[in-house]
């Protein structure tokens, strides 16, 4: 949607100013927190810098096996003000969260969103898995904890605790808070046997693939990225079928999202080692986390600290996280200028209670701020219009010598002091910033669910009767025909089809882009209207 969005513009731009302004000779120009516990510790060793060398690689598939003995195992429920969490003793893993104020549908029949639902154990959510240490991804842990409803703030833990084989005794402690999508997780290594160990624990995250989606709505945007050598990866899930990914070095965060949610296991104080993500199956993806090598000589214990997230891909949220988790929203190359662009969305909608609206005054705004620019754009255009018959002159007195003609025509530019970029550098430098927006109206979940008027009643979503695409195909229209041109007739008719072929490609946008543009249409349109009694 966006490559199309991207190439239409940049034609329309090619062919309305480089066919004048750059060849004379009229020939086109052809135109991309959880709390501060748990941090990597050891009362003897402390743990060697991670490699690829030092941190054992997990199973492709986390292993179905049970402790000996092993009581049945139970349920714990955490229910906060923003989620409902279940866990299972099974593997002291996440079995199912529910968000609370998100809905998978608009109005009053839509269901909380789930991230995690899941009724096989060895696929529940951070498992822990560790060869060296004993320790089985659907052991049954113990815990004296019971189900968790924490409101305003308040906060909770549950703790889970396993013996192995290997004589280690493993728990898993997580922290809650009423008020926060963060979940601390600390995992602790306790050596009650006789020998000295060393090893790596791997947490495990099983993402189904939801192939049938791809492409739709929540899922446009779908797959793993990390945070890793002070860089952004994203990775491809065509790719991860061909080969795992791996990162081992200045691992900060790794996560899994969609277009509007996503979960991320966020390092502390250096407690991720390894990152390998594969895709062990076509329905899934499978995140393996593991720590640097602990060691844990006999009687003393060693731990690993981690901030769970599983929530919205809200840009306010994601920063209060830190560890720079907001780059997880992917705005492109024009992020500097999206980002701001948000917030005045987030500013406005305090004020107004309708993103629509928050929309339309930002387009006033920007146009405000762009009139210098474009009316000095459109009097290069008249300028370069009035120019036009004495361009015919020079092209037929010259035409069998196109350096003489040149020469000519930049002449007469500089005799009548017109500059023939004038119309097009102001209108490039528009540009960033209507890209920023798309990219702000397009992965905002602010706008989704989010009402304007009438029969649009959600924003990130097309118009359902395509309304507004076709009023937008026609202001633009009407745009073009107002807008000076020097181009030929063939040319001219040409241009024409733009309005047919962005109606056509703005049917399935969010609606909100739909009423960005028009909107900008309509002000353009009045802005041409001024600037053609003003400029003669």
């Amino acid at each position: 949607m966006e490559k199309r969005l991207i190439i239409a513009i940049l034609l329309s731009i090619g062919v309305l100013y480089a066919y004048t302004f750059i060849f004379p000779t009229h020939k086109p120009v052809p135109a991309g927190a959880v709390p501060k516990q748990g941090a990597i510790s050891s009362a003897t060793v402390a743990a060697p810098q991670p490699s690829a060398e030092n941190v054992a690689a997990a199973p492709a598939q986390p292993v179905a096996a049970k402790a000996q003995g092993a009581a049945s195992a139970k349920d714990v429920t955490v229910d906060t003000d923003l989620y409902t969490a279940v866990f299972s003793t099974e593997g002291a893993g996440l079995k199912k969260l529910v968000l609370k104020k998100y809905k998978d549908a608009a109005g009053p029949l839509g269901k909380g969103i789930v991230l995690v639902d899941e009724t096989a154990p060895n696929r529940f959510a951070l498992l822990s898995d560790s060869r060296e240490f004993g320790i089985l991804p659907t052991t049954v842990y113990g815990t004296a904890a019971g189900d968790l409803k924490l409101t305003d703030g308040n906060k909770g833990t549950i703790e889970f605790t396993t013996t192995t084989g290997q004589g280690i005794q493993f728990s898993k402690i997580f922290s809650f808070s009423g008020s926060s999508y963060s979940i601390g997780l600390t995992e602790q290594v306790q050596n009650v046997g006789s020998v000295a160990l060393t090893g790596s624990v791997h947490l495990l995250q099983t993402s189904r693939v939801v192939a049938d989606h791809k492409g739709q709505g929540r899922y446009e945007v779908y797959g793993p990225s990390t945070l890793a050598e002070d860089a952004l990866k994203t990775d491809k899930l065509d790719d991860l079928l061909k080969a795992p990914a791996q990162y081992n070095k200045g691992v900060v965060w790794s996560a899994f999202a969609d277009k509007y949610f996503m979960d991320g296991i966020i390092a502390d104080k250096g407690s991720i080692g390894l990152v390998r993500i594969s895709r062990p199956g076509a329905d899934s993806i499978l995140r393996d986390i593991a720590t640097p090598a602990l060691s844990v000589a006999p009687g003393q214990s060693a731990a690993a600290g981690y901030s769970v997230y599983y929530g919205p891909k809200d840009l306010d949220i994601l920063k209060a996280q830190g560890n720079r988790l907001e780059e997880v929203i992917d705005y492109g190359w024009f992020a500097a200028i999206a980002k701001p662009l948000v917030a005045s969305l987030k500013y406005l909608y305090k004020y107004t209670g309708n993103y629509g609206l928050a929309i339309i005054i930002i387009t006033f705004i920007l146009k405000l701020l762009f009139f210098p620019l474009t009316h000095k754009s459109y009097k290069s255009m008249k300028d370069m219009q009035k120019l036009q018959p004495k361009m015919t002159e020079l092209k037929e007195k010259f035409k069998n010598d196109r350096d003489a003609m040149n020469r000519a025509v930049m002449e007469l530019y500089k005799t009548h002091k017109v500059n023939p970029m004038g119309g097009c550098l102001p209108m490039v430098v528009q540009i960033p910033v209507f890209f920023g927006l798309y990219r702000a109206l397009m992965y905002s979940i602010e706008l989704r669910h989010a009402p304007f008027y009438f029969w649009i009643t959600d924003l990130s979503a097309k118009d359902p009767y395509y309304v507004t695409p076709i009023i937008m195909g026609a202001t633009m229209f009407i745009q073009q025909k107002m807008t000076p041109s020097n181009m030929d007739p063939v040319q001219a008719k040409m241009m024409l089809m733009l309005p047919v072929v962005f109606t056509f490609m703005f049917l399935n946008f969010p609606s909100g882009l739909v009423v960005y543009w028009l909107v900008n249409n309509v002000l353009t349109i009045a802005q041409q209207m001024y600037i053609n009694k003003t400029v003669h």
